[in-house]
C-alpha cells in the first residue's frame, strides 16, 4: 500500500521504484537478479549497500517530487483565487445616500453660500441648530467627486463627536453643519479652499485626496448634547 501511494507521487512517465534502481546502477533489474541467484556473506553486503543507496536516493527524488507537486498545487490555488478576485464587484460601503436618495437629489436645489460652498439637504431636521462652540454628533460619508469613499464613520459603528465652529474639522464640514438642524440629512459640495490644504494619502480600499481638491461629503446631525431636541 505505501508503495503504491509513493509511486503517485512521481511525474507522470517515470519508471517505477524498482526500475529506476536498476537504471541508476547501469544495468535492468532483471540481469542484475540473474547474475546474482546466490550471495556470500560479501555479495550481500555489497548488495545491501547498492540497494540502501539506491533507496536514500529514490527517497531524496520522491521528496523533490512532493515539494514540486505541492508548490505547483498552492501556485495554482493562488492564481484561481486571483483570478476570481480580479473579478468581483468592489465591495458595497454602507452610505448615508442609496440610489432612491441619489435619484431624488438631483431635483433638489442647489444652495452656495459667499465661501463657495455648496449643499443640497437629502431630510430637513426638526430640532435645533448646533450654537458654535457646542459639541455635535454627526455621521458622514466622505468622498472625491467620482462618488469613491475615503473615509465614514459609518464602517466605525459610532457618530463622530467634534466642537462645531472651532477649527476641529475641515472648514466646509464646519460651515455645513452649523446651519443644519438636528434629524437632517445633507450633502455637501466643499471645495478645494475648504477641504483638505495638504491633501490625505492613499491606503487600501481608500482613495488618494489631492491637496486642496474639491469633496464631498454626505452628513446627518445625530444629536447635540446638553440641548433638547424640542429647542429652536
Amino acid at each position: 500500500m505505501a508503495s503504491s501511494s509513493s509511486s503517485l507521487l512521481l511525474p507522470i512517465g517515470s519508471v517505477s521504484g524498482r526500475s529506476l534502481c536498476a537504471y541508476h546502477q547501469g544495468i535492468s533489474y532483471d540481469k542484475f537478479r540473474g547474475l546474482v541467484p546466490r550471495c556470500s556473506n560479501s555479495e550481500l553486503g555489497l548488495r545491501v549497500s547498492r540497494t540502501r543507496g539506491c533507496d536514500i536516493k529514490l527517497s531524496l527524488m520522491k521528496r523533490r517530487d512532493v515539494i514540486g507537486l505541492v508548490f505547483g498545487a498552492s501556485t495554482l490555488l493562488t492564481d484561481s483565487y486571483d483570478a476570481k478576485g480580479a473579478g468581483l464587484p468592489p465591495e458595497e460601503k454602507p452610505r448615508l445616500c442609496d440610489d432612491k436618495c441619489e435619484k431624488e437629489l438631483e431635483n433638489v436645489p442647489m444652495v452656495t453660500t459667499e465661501s463657495g460652498l455648496q449643499y443640497k439637504d437629502i431630510k430637513v431636521g426638526s430640532g435645533p441648530s448646533p450654537p458654535i462652540g457646542f459639541q455635535v454628533a454627526a455621521n458622514y460619508v466622505a468622498m472625491v467627486p467620482s462618488g469613491q469613499i475615503f473615509d465614514s464613520s459609518l464602517e466605525k459603528g459610532l457618530p463622530y463627536l467634534f466642537r462645531v465652529g472651532s477649527g476641529q474639522v475641515i472648514k466646509g464640514l464646519d460651515e455645513g453643519i452649523l446651519s443644519m438642524k438636528v434629524g437632517g440629512k445633507r450633502r455637501l459640495y466643499i471645495p478645494g479652499p475648504l477641504a483638505f490644504p495638504k491633501g490625505l494619502t492613499s491606503a487600501p480600499g481608500r482613495p488618494r485626496v489631492a491637496p486642496s481638491s474639491p469633496v464631498v461629503f454626505d452628513v446627518s446631525l445625530e444629536y447635540i448634547p446638553g440641548l433638547e431636541a424640542d429647542e429652536e
